[in-house]
């Protein structure tokens, strides 16, 4: 144990220090090469700002995890890293020149297929939860699918303020990294590198907004952070519970789902873009960034914290407690909404 505590600390270490040096060249490389992200009607920030931090995230966590994994030990890593690759490029290409929704999701659906099928990762039990125990083999799959899927985009979705998708996404990946540290999976390296490589990258992007992540880093990242879901959800006799895994991923899929419902509701595609999401709710209420920040992050480690604590009650108290505080959080940005409209 004590030697994988070392290579925790080593992959994230190594992950942060690539991720930490890499970016300035690249900061200089999208300026002389205007690759940069022009201001528009949904952003909240001003000035062209590189948005190609994605390539340093990519690099510290890729090279890290091929370092310090062991792939004898199966997990699905190199299927996992097998994925990455195809989103990495599908998403370098968006971020220098713009990709059409279709293509970015045939690139996901491969991934989604590459991780289930080959890696043999995927939801096989609800464990009880609204009295759901073991999933059909094809339920299974598709549920799976629609998982990925979904929390892979919404990382992408809350990435409009300076280091909310970074802080967001590291936040997941130590709460579910503890999850596979305790029973020594085989992707609990995995956490530790996006960690690291996260936060070298965080370093020019949360208080100096320097440079930006793209699509290359929410893509890269929320796809690691879905099997990383979904995996410690296979962990054998887990007393975590699925709603533990739901509380990690709480701002992300409550602002999705929002936002979706919002835009079905007035008649409009659900994918279509606006000022919306929770994030443009806090600017408007006159939030700075780095509040904004702090606030999320208060937000998402109590409703994590609420559900460790009776991590050992039936679960479906577990949901109703995670239920109404999600309840009562929706209801505070209906009416922040309202109010600064």
């Amino acid at each position: 144990m004590t030697i994988l505590i070392y290579k925790y600390g080593l992959s994230f270490l190594w992950a942060f220090i690539i991720a930490l040096f890499a970016i300035p060249s690249i900061i200089n490389l999208a300026y002389k090469k205007r690759l940069l992200d022009v201001p528009n009607g949904r952003n909240v920030h001003q000035g062209d700002i590189p948005r190609l931090g994605g390539l340093a995230i990519f690099a510290g966590f890729f090279s890290s995890v091929m370092i310090f994994s062991d792939f004898s030990t199966g997990g699905g890593v190199q299927y996992l890293l097998a994925g990455l690759i195809l989103l990495f490029f599908i998403g370098l290409k968006d971020d220098v020149k713009p990709v059409s929704a279709f293509k970015k999701f045939f690139v996901q659906v491969l991934c989604c297929c590459i991780i289930m099928f080959l890696g043999d990762v995927r939801i096989e039990s609800f464990y009880g939860l609204l009295g759901v125990f073991a999933l059909d083999e094809g339920l299974s799959y598709l549920f799976t699918f629609l998982v990925l899927v979904g929390l892979t985009n919404s990382i992408n979705l809350i990435d409009g303020v300076n280091g909310l998708a970074g802080t967001i996404v590291v936040i997941i990946s130590v709460f579910l990294g503890l999850v596979l540290v305790l029973y020594q999976s085989p992707l609990a390296i995995v956490s530790f590198a996006l960690v690291g490589a996260m936060i070298g990258f965080l370093r020019y992007n949360l208080f100096s907004g320097k440079i930006f992540m793209g699509d290359t880093g929410s893509l890269v990242s929320g796809f690691v952070v879905s099997v990383l879901a979904v995996s410690t959800l296979q962990i054998p006799e887990n007393e975590f519970s699925p709603v533990y895994v739901l509380s990690v991923f709480s701002l992300p899929i409550l602002d999705t789902l929002r936002v979706m419902i919002i835009r079905t509701l007035q008649g409009v595609s659900p994918f279509t873009p606006d000022k919306r999401h929770l994030h443009h709710v806090l600017v408007k209420s006159g939030m700075s960034h780095p509040r904004i920040v702090t606030v999320t992050i208060l937000i998402n480690v109590v409703m994590i914290l609420s559900i460790w604590l009776i991590r050992d009650m039936d679960i479906h108290i577990q949901f109703s407690v995670w239920l109404a505080e999600a309840l009562l959080l929706l209801a505070v940005i209906w009416y922040l909404d309202k109010r600064y409209a």
